[in-house]
C-alpha cells in the first residue's frame, strides 16, 4: 500500500518536472507544455481526429483541450475541417507552419530525451512503462474511487 502511494506521488512530481522542463525547452517558440501535448496528439495520429477524441487520447477534459486547439488555430497552426462522421464535431487537423513549429519541438526534444536516458538500462525503462500503462489502464476502465469505501469522517470526531 505504501509502495504504490510513494509511485503516485513521485507520478506527480514527475508530471510537474516535466511540464516545467517542456516549457522551458519550447517557450521561445511560442509553446508551452498543453500545447506541445495537442500538436503531438495532432500529429501523430494517423487520422484527422475531432477535440473529444484528441482529450480522451490526452485523459484530458475536451473543455481544456479546446480552449488550447482554439488557441492554436487563432495562431493558424491548426484548422477545422468537415468531419463526414460527425456534422458539428470538426476535424482538426496541422497545418503545414503547426507541423514546421512542431517538428522544431521535437528536434529539441530528441537531445533531451537521450540525456535524460543516459544511463537507465532500457529493461528498466521498459518496466516502468509497463506498469505506468497497467495502472492507468486499471483506473480509466474502472471507477476505483467509487469502489472503494467512503469513510465516514464523524467516526473520527
Amino acid at each position: 500500500m505504501k509502495s504504490i502511494t510513494n509511485l503516485i506521488l513521485e507520478t506527480f512530481r514527475l508530471n510537474g518536472a516535466l511540464l516545467e522542463a517542456g516549457d522551458g525547452l519550447v517557450a521561445d517558440l511560442d509553446l508551452s507544455s498543453a500545447r506541445w501535448q495537442v500538436l503531438g496528439v495532432i500529429a501523430m495520429s494517423s487520422t484527422s481526429l475531432p477535440v473529444s477524441h484528441i482529450a480522451r487520447n490526452m485523459g484530458l477534459s475536451r473543455q481544456a483541450v479546446q480552449r488550447v486547439v482554439n488557441e492554436l488555430t487563432d495562431q493558424t497552426w491548426l484548422r477545422f475541417e468537415q468531419n463526414p462522421h460527425h456534422q458539428r464535431a470538426k476535424l482538426v487537423v496541422l497545418t503545414p507552419k503547426g507541423k514546421s513549429i512542431y517538428e522544431a519541438a521535437m528536434e529539441r526534444q530528441r537531445p533531451w530525451a537521450a540525456a535524460l536516458a543516459n544511463g537507465l538500462a532500457e529493461q528498466d525503462i521498459l518496466a516502468t512503462l509497463k506498469i505506468l500503462k497497467l495502472l492507468r489502464t486499471k483506473l480509466e476502465s474502472q471507477n476505483i474511487s467509487q469502489k472503494v469505501e467512503k469513510i465516514n469522517v464523524e467516526e473520527f470526531a
